[in-house]
């Protein structure tokens, strides 16, 4: 065995001296960013309970075979069911949160149940269909699994053009389920394809030889006795994936399936014994619940972007390489290049951003659903409650988009900058790229995500046009009068560094982006186009004015967040928010140029300043990803180690 060599003791001597920089109380922004002292507890033992547990251990991840992976993730939902039944609802999805960073296949299994097959019940059945179901054991009897069958081989962001048919046999009073082509087979379904016995199918409502669109039924598929598949349904795996490969992805073709009349979600559509259907007069007012994910998804950004950016920032802090001319001979800290500062330190100023965003989103989602429930029609802030729903609609479809590529970009980022030791699995960079992937697809694929927000924006400008007072989000649009033409009134460079400056400057992008999307769009009504055909024609200006009403939000939240705080914490914190205002006018410069909000000088003082922050960040990174809390079991990785002891480890 080589002798260990003396240099060994450099990389820990090296993060004791980065965490004696500290200018904050890294304890209070744990506090902070977990939501109270009380709540970062909670999540050290949650951490502590997962490394306890045998089944959790993830050091040999790496190297098990797909069927060993999707035995152990079973073994493990079975464990997580006694949190489940004896733990509070909050405490559980703070379980839950730390799950998905340590093994986002189980996550997803355990997801698709809870998540979205318990969730489509809550959204779309009736108080005593719901009743029904717990009772059968939806809710929390290891031997009722449920799957999720929306997406279709054929179809996967378009619900309305779905093909399975749920057709009324009034005789009977049954739906029969079926798949009538291939391209309606039910195809990516978690769950499906060796441990599911129930899905809530997303299929066309035929009463009467008339359709009534995509309605939710609960179709048994397996006897939840013996397991054995039931008379009428093919099911089938749809073998390797890109990641997650504890979730077992299958595919479901149904053949004439028969179901009692109940079976069908009628919380909003109700067909009766005799085959009358009664529909909900706001169709919108059922989609709610259809956010969660997306609104979920944007804090998972946040929370794989630490994990990442933790890995790579206390690697780039210990290893060093080459040594410069006054050094003694001694090789220089990754972090101490300027150029590796400029990979990094926005990343970790996103980040934040994409916390603070997360936390925010999280609470209007919340907020919106609680109106959402006790709206009824009728009544007199209906329309305000409507409102509220097409804002956390378009708002988390846009951040849902570009705070996934943003931390899909972050990961692959962070293996980079580990040179070749990040293309070890070990150093889980690699995993944990290829399991975050399908976030940029499922739950809507990003562009078409985009595009929705695209339309919504262009939607807002018009009726602000007509005069009417927008909601928050959208809110600039209401002054197009003092945005629209508007430059920087900074007199020195030195001004453009204030908050108030870069609010307006996102604000007046946004706003003339937006405009020209939508006078695009009417220009193709103008001549001749329908509504549809108009706004696919300016598709690349919703996306564009998309984008950079997103970075505009994402800003203004970290903002908001910042101006809260007090103390040295909020001293780092403003320069951090700061980076990142700064680096996402950079990285869009192309816009504020084009209307000349900024000059060309200015953009050169805003790109010189990125690089200073990027200086001031660095010395505080390493406390900065110490404070988000991971423990060495959650990073699982020898080059994220709190000890900095990289190659021992």
């Amino acid at each position: 065995m080589p002798k260990l060599s003396s240099k060994l003791v450099i990389p820990v001597r090296s993060m004791n001296e980065e965490r004696a920089k500290a200018k904050f109380n890294i304890r209070e922004l744990t506090f902070l960013l977990d939501g109270d002292e009380k709540a970062t507890e909670l999540k050290e033992r949650i951490m502590l309970d997962l490394e306890r547990d045998p089944l959790f251990k993830m050091h040999d991840i790496h190297d098990l075979t797909k069927p060993q992976i999707r035995e152990r993730t079973l073994e493990k939902y079975r464990s997580l069911l006694h949190y489940l039944q004896s733990e509070s609802v909050d405490n559980f999805k703070k379980r839950m949160e730390v799950v998905s960073m340590v093994d986002p296949g189980f996550w997803t299994r355990f997801g698709v149940h809870y998540g979205l097959f318990v969730g489509a019940l809550q959204s779309n059945a009736t108080p005593g269909q719901l009743g029904y179901w717990f009772e059968k054991g939806a809710l929390g009897m290891s031997n009722f699994l449920g799957c999720f069958a929306m997406t279709e081989i054929g179809h996967g962001s378009n619900v309305p053009g779905l093909e399975t048919t749920a057709t009324f046999d009034e005789a009977a009073d049954q739906f029969v389920i079926h798949t009538p082509t291939l391209t309606a087979t039910k195809w990516w379904i978690g769950g499906a394809a060796h441990s599911a016995t129930h899905a809530s199918v997303f299929a066309q409502l035929i009463v009467k030889g008339k359709r009534y669109g995509t309605k939710c039924f609960v179709v048994p598929l397996r006897d939840t006795k013996t397991f054995n598949i039931l008379p009428g349904i093919n099911i089938g795996d749809i073998g390797k994936k890109m990641g997650r490969d504890g979730i077992d992805n299958g595919y479901i073709q149904f053949t004439n399936v028969r179901i009692p009349r109940g079976y069908m979600l009628q919380k909003h559509t109700k067909v009766s014994r005799h085959g009358e259907v009664k529909e909900p007069k706001l169709q919108q007012l059922t989609y709610g619940a259809l956010l969660q994910g997306r609104v979920a998804m944007v804090v998972d950004s946040g929370n794989v972007s630490k994990k990442a950016l933790t890995i790579a920032i206390r690697y780039a802090a210990v290893r060093r390489q080459f040594a410069g001319s006054k050094s003694g001979g001694i090789e220089t800290k990754l972090l101490d290049y300027p150029i590796h500062q400029r990979r990094l330190m926005p990343l970790l100023a996103q980040t934040f951003a994409m916390l603070f965003t997360g936390t925010e989103m999280t609470l209007m989602y919340n907020n919106m659903m609680t109106r959402l429930d006790s709206a009824k029609e009728g009544d007199p802030d209906l329309d305000q409650v409507v409102e509220a729903l097409k804002e956390t609609h378009s708002t988390s479809a846009g951040l849902k988009a570009f705070c996934t590529w943003n931390c899909l970009s972050t990961i692959e980022q962070c293996r980079q900058s580990c040179g070749g030791h990040g293309y070890s699995a070990y150093t889980g960079l690699a995993a944990m790229y290829q399991d975050f992937a399908v976030q940029c697809t499922w739950e809507g694929d990003n562009t078409i995500l985009t595009l929705q927000a695209g339309r919504y924006l262009i939607s807002s400008y018009r009726e602000a046009a007509k005069g009417k007072k927008l909601a928050p989000g959208v809110g600039y649009l209401n002054h197009l009068d003092t945005l629209i033409g508007k430059r920087c009134p900074a007199t020195s460079p030195q001004d453009i560094l204030d908050y108030n400056v870069l609010v307006e400057a996102w604000q007046v992008i946004c706003a003339n982006v937006v405009k020209n999307a939508a006078l695009e769009f009417e220009a193709c009504i103008a001549r001749g186009l329908s509504a549809d055909d108009a706004y696919e024609e300016c598709s690349q200006s919703r996306l564009y004015a998309a984008k950079l009403h997103s970075y505009g939000y994402l800003f203004q939240r970290f903002v908001d967040g910042v101006s809260k705080l007090q103390g040295n914490i909020a001293v780092v914190l403003r320069e951090v928010c700061l980076l990142y205002g700064l680096y996402a006018i950079e990285d869009n410069a192309g816009a504020f140029l084009q209307y000349e909000y900024f000059s060309p000088t200015q953009i050169e003082f805003v790109r010189s300043q990125v690089n200073v922050l990027c200086k001031a960040v660095r010395d505080q990174a390493i406390p900065l990803v110490d404070a988000f809390n991971l423990s060495d079991y959650v990073i699982n990785s020898p080059l994220g180690c709190k000890d900095g002891n990289v190659y021992v480890n």
